[in-house]
């Protein structure tokens, strides 16, 4: 509300419960803008922010669907009035069918309407969302106001993250750390993706996870060289490496784990030469998380870490290097994907690229070294907190690593 233009108001909706077909339908998923400025987790909401209403208790509203009998039987008792306050801190709540009269009145009061559009580098929506249709109701009725976004502000607000927020991502890499144990465990020659994917499954649950941060990858053996496979539907053989891409969520907060564990619970002298690089170069990436640090110059500096490990490997030649094209250099053949992203609420979290890293930003490191002719990719991903001073503080830091450890505990 401090950074809203004078005399301008700012609504956000929940999403759509999306239907399959017949009467099946997706779970719910909050849309994450209106969960992180009220904590109410309830299809048919809507938040209004108007700082400067002439009525002191039309500052803050929230419009949800009236519950009663019926719902509280069939689908369990939605938001009362009490408990959204007890939520949110939101005192006054409209029912949804009191929405046209209450915004005619505030919209009469307000010259600006800042609508929520999604303007992450990585969007791309086919389709309609419920904040699209409100947005289109709302300049239709109102076609006099001036329009601004929320999304720049949100995206400043929601990449700097409270303690609050930084100790549930903790949690949620927390519980996938027990999963990933509980794989290590349970991996060898003859297993299935699938079956992993179920042991993570089984230990998020337990530990009151939701489930899955985002759809798990599982790939052995020549999978892995495939940047998003999710069919997770192969057996794993002997001698193969299974890159496992699979984090918890928790709260709706994300995770984002990468490891690579031989299936046969020991890598040949290969695997973990490949391995190892992969690990310094995320070592060193890490280091240079820290305030100030430019998003596109990060990038760079990892690919000439990078660019220095796979010479070393053989993987590339001094030729190679010097006859690079610099718009993709010679290690896009082997690293073809960027080394962060924000992480919070989305497993790609909002973040103005563009702009400065910030102490308390959380951002994971996952460099690969992906090699289709030798059978096996490797990729390694931690999540860290930029710190105000000094290197990130990795909240992973528990979740084994190092090549030995790996075969230490799947020989256990």
């Amino acid at each position: 509300m401090a950074q809203m233009k004078p005399s301008s108001l700012a609504v956000f909706n929940s999403n759509d419960i999306y239907p399959i077909s017949a009467d099946s339908t997706m779970p719910f998923q909050q849309h994450r803008d209106i969960f992180y400025l009220s904590g109410v987790d309830q299809e048919e909401s809507i938040l209004v922010l108007f700082p400067d209403a002439p009525k002191e208790n039309h500052r803050e509203i929230l419009f949800l669907k009236e519950t009663n009998e019926h719902i509280a039987i069939w689908e369990g008792e939605k938001l009362t009035k009490e408990a959204a306050f007890k939520t949110s801190g939101i005192k006054t709540v409209y029912w949804l069918q009191d929405l046209e009269k209450v915004m005619f009145e505030l919209m009469t009061q307000c010259d600006t309407v800042y609508i929520n559009t999604n303007e992450h580098y990585r969007a791309s929506v086919e389709t309609e969302t419920r904040e699209d249709r409100f947005t289109k109701w709302l300049k239709d009725k109102y076609p006099a106001h001036a329009v601004a976004k929320s999304n720049p502000i949100l995206q400043r607000l929601r990449s700097v993250k409270d303690q609050i927020e930084i100790d549930l991502i903790q949690q949620a890499c927390t519980i996938t750390e027990k999963g990933f144990r509980r794989v290590l465990n349970f991996t060898k020659p003859g297993v299935w993706e699938y079956e992993i994917e179920a042991e993570f499954m089984h230990e998020f649950l337990i530990n009151r996870s939701k489930g899955f941060a985002y759809t798990p990858i599982i790939g052995s053996g020549n999978n892995a060289n495939v940047l998003h496979y999710i069919e997770n539907n192969q057996q794993c053989k002997d001698g193969e490496l299974i890159l496992i891409d699979a984090a918890a969520e928790y709260a709706n907060y994300s995770s984002d784990m990468t490891r690579t564990i031989p299936v046969s619970g020991k890598f040949s002298q290969r695997q973990k030469d490949v391995y190892n690089a992969v690990n310094r170069v995320k070592n060193e990436a890490t280091k240079m998380l820290v305030p100030g640090t430019d998003w596109a110059e990060y990038h760079k500096e990892v690919g000439k870490i990078m660019t220095s490990e796979l010479l070393g490997l053989k993987l590339l030649d001094k030729a190679d290097v010097e006859n690079e094209n610099p718009d993709w250099p010679a290690y896009k053949k082997y690293f073809m994907h960027g080394t962060s992203h924000h992480l919070g609420l989305d497993t790609h979290d909002y973040g103005i690229l563009t702009e400065p890293m910030q102490a308390n930003m959380v951002f994971t490191v996952e460099p690969g070294i992906y090699i289709p002719d030798e059978g096996f990719g490797i990729r390694l991903e931690d999540d860290v907190v930029i710190q105000e001073h000094g290197e990130p503080l990795n909240l992973m830091k528990n979740i084994p690593i190092e090549a030995e450890e790996i075969e230490d505990l799947m020989n256990k």
